[in-house]
């Protein structure tokens, strides 16, 4: 090897040290962004301007990866689902929430996306209730109590933000147990911990009380972010929940909002049973009345229940005086999706839609072009498998997501009237 040869590897070598050294130097978040090298997607146009970055096209293949694996999963078996659902969300602000490994911190992370995640929940479960926990100097604290309200669930969380002590594992679920063990047989009662913490402050044996969680029929699902923790996958494994750890933000967010959706029901648990419930009128304009929930006045607002005739201030809830279920009709059939999920659409490539005989490549839902600006060429689509209808990208995330129906197949569902009238 010759001198020039050994000049070279050692100047790369050096050069490879350097870059050690700098990543070294770099937060988490900073080393993704640089690992990603995303400055050097941009493309130039024919004028020599930058082009933005078009996400779309990856988001929509992620996206419709998790729903075709969904939708292989029931239909593989037939799956009871709980549509009424307890949730205790427990958060840990202990010391290690302060890491800023995430930016800007663990906390701030965490109470971001759990803003975000509180009001899909209600979104896909408008049956169901949430409870906000909260571990900070080894203490487990309830934020508030389980209810239908989003918003005092955010306001109660934002207030409390702010991370000092060890955390406590155990004594989060004896707070978490107490709470729901008297949730009666028809509700199903879930656990969901946001661990940031690589150690446990118990005052007692932690496996007893994890026993008795199983006991209780609590599901407890934990997602980390820091490393894996046997106590905690140990926890997931005895009570049916699942655990994982949250690689950066947008996989965390990913790893939350999975919890939205109700997930099937464990095979013992899932008991049919009737449930007496209530629709309340909504209490009329001027009208004064103590709130049996916050026992104070309050001038025209709330519901009145139709058994007790006590006034409450959302839906749904249970009435404090006769124990009587609340809800308002658009809550049952808003969940009535769950039952009968709509089919995902199948991928129509550029090349079938343009050999398609649809005269006007519009999407029928937006009524959108779906040819390419500026080059009149067809761009990425899904279509129905029953109506055989063409869709956009953002019409089949919007019809999956939010919808629940496809346009194309209850356009075709034509009313008896309807069709009396079509045939004079």
């Amino acid at each position: 090897m010759n001198n020039s040869e050994k000049k070279r590897m050692n100047g790369e070598a050096e050069e490879e040290n350097e870059e050690d050294v700098e990543d070294e130097g770099r937060d988490a978040w900073e080393r993704t962004y640089t690992d990603e090298r995303s400055w050097e997607a941009l493309e130039e146009d024919e004028s020599g301007l930058l082009q933005p970055i078009d996400n779309k096209a990856i988001y929509h293949s992620q996206y419709r990866r998790r729903l075709q694996s969904l939708s292989a999963a029931s239909a593989a078996s037939r799956i009871q689902k709980g549509l009424i659902r307890f949730l205790c969300v427990v958060v840990d602000l202990s010391k290690a929430a302060g890491e800023m490994d995430f930016k800007p911190s663990r906390m701030a992370v965490i109470a971001k996306h759990v803003e975000a995640f509180i009001r899909e929940f209600f979104d896909q479960n408008p049956l169901s209730q949430i409870g906000l926990m909260i571990i900070k100097d080894g203490v487990a604290q309830s934020l508030t109590e389980l209810g239908g309200s989003p918003e005092a669930h955010i306001k109660a969380l934002m207030v409390k933000l702010g991370c000092s002590g060890d955390s406590s594992l155990q004594n989060a679920l004896e707070l978490v147990h107490d709470t729901l063990h008297k949730i009666p047989s028809y509700g199903h009662r879930e656990v969901l911990i946001l661990y940031s913490a690589l150690s446990t402050c118990d005052p007692g044996d932690i496996m007893e009380t994890i026993q008795k969680c199983k006991k209780a029929k609590l599901r407890c699902s934990v997602i980390g972010l820091s490393a894996e923790m046997f106590v905690c996958k140990h926890l997931c494994q005895e009570t049916g929940g699942s655990y994982m750890v949250a690689l950066d933000e947008g996989h965390f967010k990913e790893l939350l909002l999975e919890h939205a959706p109700p997930p099937p029901a464990l095979a013992e648990f899932a008991i049919a049973n009737l449930i007496k419930m209530g629709f309340p009128q909504r209490a009329a304009e001027g009208s004064i009345a103590i709130c049996s929930c916050h026992r104070e006045a309050k001038v025209g607002e709330g519901y009145i229940c139709p058994r007790c005739k006590a006034r409450v201030c959302e839906l749904p809830t249970e009435c404090r005086f006769c124990g009587l279920t609340l809800v308002s009709s658009p809550h049952l059939a808003r969940s009535y999706h769950h039952l009968f999920p709509i089919e995902p659409f199948t991928e129509v490539s550029a090349r079938q839609l343009e050999l398609s005989r649809v005269a006007s490549k519009t999407c029928f839902g937006c009524r959108e072009s779906l040819l390419t600006p500026g080059t009149n060429k067809a761009g990425p689509c899904a279509a129905c498998t029953k109506c055989k209808q063409y869709f956009c990208l953002d019409c089949d995330i919007y019809i999956h997501e939010s919808l629940h129906n496809c346009p194309g197949c209850e356009s075709r569902r034509i009313t008896p009237a309807a069709a009396s009238v079509t045939m004079s």
